[in-house]
């Protein structure tokens, strides 16, 4: 999954662009509240992590700007300030969840995981699917009783985007845009590759070809 992360303070967007990445997304951080108005609407992202606290445009306003817009997408807000009125602005003006400062890395992690699985109308636990389970913490995948595999971080990401929109035929194109992040580099092609890295590992019947549609994942037939 593609986030972007809104963070003005240097040292805790480094590291939480560092955590994220680790935790198995892919993320773009920007500093500038205008810059993250603009990155949001062009950029096909599947949540994003706001500060309130921005330069050039506050978090409330950047979030009330894409709302205005008619954007959906999932917003977990952070901010210094956590008394109960800017709680409720924030809710009122589209945030998904709210983070108050100091805060875990564990503790946003699993806000964003269940935001995500909300989102697409999955259960938080629910990432598995018959004789199929995807561990997110080891970022490994079981298939019936064998051992657990280590997925690499693409293969990760690109598994958890099937198996979060199962039965939708995804092109290759919608998989480059939320598995990869913003500078890296786009080959579309490449992800034929990482697919059929995958169906090695968990069976080649999980994932079906669309002819001119893309790949459809989902329980094979019995």
């Amino acid at each position: 999954m593609r986030l972007l992360l809104v963070e003005d303070d240097p040292v805790l967007g480094a590291q939480l662009h560092k955590q994220l990445g680790k935790a198995g997304y892919a993320a773009d951080w920007v500093q500038n509240g205008n810059e993250a108005e603009a990155q949001g609407c062009i950029e096909p992202y599947d949540l994003v992590v706001l500060d309130l606290g921005l330069p050039g445009k506050s978090g409330l306003d950047v979030l009330k700007g894409w709302r205005a817009q008619g954007l959906k997408l999932p917003v977990i807000v952070l901010t210094a300030r956590g008394t109960w009125q800017e709680k409720v602005e924030g809710f009122n003006a589209g945030a998904d969840d709210y983070v108050p400062k100091p805060f875990q890395t564990e503790e946003l992690l699993a806000r964003i995981g269940a935001v995500l699985k909300r989102a697409v109308g999955t259960a938080p636990e629910s990432l598995k699917a018959k004789g199929l389970l995807l561990d997110e913490t080891l970022q490994t995948v079981q298939v019936n009783d064998e051992e657990p595999q280590q997925l690499t971080a693409t293969e990760f990401r690109l598994l958890r985007y099937f198996m979060l929109h199962p039965g939708q035929p995804l092109s290759k194109t919608r998989l480059t845009e939320h598995v990869y992040e913003y500078d890296a580099d786009k080959d579309s092609n490449v992800m034929e590759v990482y697919v059929n890295r995958l169906r090695k590992k968990i069976g080649a019947q999980w994932i079906q070809t669309r002819k001119g549609q893309g790949y459809v994942f989902g329980e094979p037939a019995p």
